[in-house]
């Protein structure tokens, strides 16, 4: 079972970056996917999440109409996109596979998670 993040860097305030996350096809198109995201000193904090087939899509409030979710189960690869960058969401985004197929905010619910990738937003 692998996640691996990819994407991030190094973008000014009001700038778009698009993380990716590839996943092995045995643990991906069955799965609900999550982004969540950690800066330093704070907790792990959930960004996003997505069902197994794209059908619902869950949001954190600082995220919402910001960041867009998507999955292509084909190639069994998650995505975020993230627009009107903030320096506030500077941190390392990690990717999250869980047991259930629907979304979920609760990092508790995911069982796989990829090494992350940083993202630090300049102001």
């Amino acid at each position: 079972v692998q996640l691996q993040a990819s994407g991030g860097g190094l973008v000014q305030a009001g700038g778009s970056l698009r993380l990716s996350c590839a996943a092995s096809r045995r643990t991906f198109s069955n799965n609900g996917m999550g982004w969540f995201r950690q800066a330093p000193g704070k907790a792990r904090e959930f960004v996003a999440s997505i069902s197994w087939n794209s059908a619902s899509t869950y949001y954190s409030d600082s995220s919402k109409g910001r960041f867009t979710i998507s999955r292509d189960n084909a190639k069994s690869t998650l995505y975020l996109e993230m627009n009107s960058l903030k320096p506030e969401d500077t941190a390392v985004y990690y990717c999250a596979a869980s047991l259930s197929s629907q979304t979920s905010d609760n990092k508790n619910r995911y069982n796989y998670w990829g090494q992350g990738t940083q993202v630090t937003v300049s102001s």
